[in-house]
This record gives C-alpha cells, structure tokens and sequence, in this order.
C-alpha cells in the first residue's frame, strides 16, 4: 500500500511546481524520538514522495510532543522556514500536524497554503 504525503503550498496562485521542500517530523513521545520509531517511516515516506517530483527537501525540523498540544516551536520555525525559502512543506500524514483541525488554520494564519 502506497504512503501518501501532504505538502502545503506558498500561494494559491499558478506557480510552476515546488522543488524545495521542508520536512516535518513528529512523534509524540521521547522514546520514539530517541528510538527512532517512527521518525525513519516518516522520512521515508516524504524523501520518496520529493524524489517523484524532483524536488529536494531544503530543511527538515523534528518535533517531540503530543499531538494534543497546541504550541509547537518545531511546527512554527518550519512554517517560518518555508516563507523564507518560498518552499513546500510536506509531511508523511496529515495526523502529524495535530488532531485540532489538521493544523489548517494555523498554516492559513502563518502564510502558508494548502
């Protein structure tokens, strides 16, 4: 079964398609984070789906934090990270954004469309 990865686009306008990627990471406790489990599948699964567009993943920020908090400095600098950049950022599942909303309106509020 294929992954599927998520990427939030810069403008809404027409723009030739993304070649500069940030990557989002997370996993919601330390021991996935120190293990490994979890971060690997993810980085997997969005180096594969940047190589099926050409494109090349610029940064990448990982997070350790439950998905019920709502602060995420990790979260905010790779947002930050790709105005900077007018880069993409892609992520492995939409549910490691957050279970509050997917995140949507935050990204909207920081600049970054999907």
């Amino acid at each position: 079964m294929k992954k599927a990865c998520y990427t939030a686009h810069m403008s809404t306008s027409i723009e030739p398609p993304a070649t500069r990627f940030v990557a989002y990471l997370r996993v919601s406790t330390e021991k996935q984070g120190r293990s490994g489990l979890g971060l690997e599948a993810q980085r997997a699964a969005v180096e594969a789906h940047v190589a099926t567009v050409g494109g090349t993943v610029t940064a990448e920020f990982i997070e350790v934090e439950s998905g019920r908090r709502k602060d995420r400095p990790q979260l905010a600098d790779a947002l930050a990270d790709c105005r900077g950049r007018r880069a993409v950022l892609v992520i492995a599942k939409l549910d490691r954004l957050a279970r509050l909303c997917c995140r949507d309106r935050s990204a909207r509020l920081h600049g970054v469309g999907w």
